[in-house]
């Protein structure tokens, strides 16, 4: 075989260069998604706190709600904390709250749910912590 002819021969050049461009938009679509999907982990690492809640109903409209243990709401995680039922008024927690914190709340009616609802430190997001059914 000729060196000339070796040099000219340019049969396989077009398998090579569809590799390639299939391997430069692989990872083209990768980067695209990747930056994407970072971008979008900003607003992730916004979570909602894992706590527990134990409640102490006294009588037919006062409850005792206490943090039992977890996560400790404070003004790193948390907006607000607020209290509230159907029959009753919202009434905020103050923060912070730890384990063993404990608020009174007054004004529910009997069969009514006495949630504890969170609000992120950005408030844009909201979660029910804890919900108890009053007697």
């Amino acid at each position: 075989m000729q060196l000339k002819q070796l040099l000219a021969d340019d049969d396989a050049v077009s398998p090579v260069i569809g590799v390639i461009l299939m391997v430069a938009i692989t990872v083209i679509l990768a980067a695209v998604i990747g930056t994407f999907v970072l971008g979008l982990g900003s607003q992730v690492s916004q979570t909602t706190p894992q706590v527990s809640f134990g409640y102490d109903f006294n009588g037919t409209t006062d409850v005792t709600i206490t943090h039992d243990g977890g996560a400790t709401l404070d003004s790193d995680n948390s907006n607000s904390v607020t209290i509230r039922s159907a029959g009753g008024s919202d009434q905020p927690w103050s923060l912070p709250i730890s384990a063993g914190d404990s608020e009174s709340y007054t004004g529910y009616s009997s069969g009514d749910d006495v949630r504890v609802v969170w609000e992120s430190s950005g408030g844009d997001q909201t979660a029910v912590l804890g919900v108890q059914q009053a007697p």
